[in-house]
């Protein structure tokens, strides 16, 4: 499963790649950790609770950072096993561009693949949920960055991309599916 995508972050480059090799800020951003430790040279163990479909596992995994190039990408590399349930693992290719308000754009493209019970869900399931992982840290990841004081100092046209509200509808749509044929 691929996914590409960005989002505007009212904060410098330099804030938003300091923060990406914070263990506290990944730890705050990555939906279901339970604990994160290690540092961006020797990699990252976490473990992370998670449901998907009716499976909920306990997953136990590592994070590489990988072809860093300081300030502007980075690749995240990781592996999980959740035991019975299966495991994932994939990678995430960041790359931050300065915009001209000041702030910064963070582009990522995801990579991932289940196997075990997980990929037995069916690929709208997995897909939907890893859309939803991925939305979710960056999400976290774009509230732990930025400054309160610096987002109301950009005007609010700028501060809104044009994809935010259709991602709002579809995020209502696939709440209600779920809700409709989990229920």
């Amino acid at each position: 499963m691929q996914m590409t995508d960005d989002r505007t972050i009212a904060a410098p480059p330099t804030k938003v790649w300091d923060a990406l090799f914070d263990p506290e800020v990944l730890k705050a951003c990555v939906p279901g950790c339970q604990e994160l430790t290690g540092n961006s040279e020797d990699g990252y163990e976490a473990v992370v609770v998670q449901k998907v479909g009716p499976v909920k596992a306990t997953f136990k995994g590592q994070v590489t950072m990988q072809d860093v190039v300081a300030g502007e990408s980075c690749t995240l590399v990781g592996e999980g096993k959740g035991g019975a349930a299966g495991f994932a693992k994939g990678a995430a290719q960041i790359r931050l561009v300065p915009d001209d308000a000041g702030g910064t754009v963070l582009h990522y493209e995801v990579d991932a693949k289940v196997g075990g019970k997980l990929a037995q869900l069916g690929s709208r399931i997995v897909d939907g949920f890893a859309k939803r992982m991925a939305g979710e840290f960056f999400t976290r990841f774009k509230d732990q960055v930025e400054d309160p004081a610096e987002i109301a100092s950009v005007p609010a046209e700028d501060s809104v991309t044009e994809h935010e509200p259709a991602e709002v509808e579809a995020r209502a749509e696939k709440k209600s599916w779920f809700k409709r044929v989990f229920n």
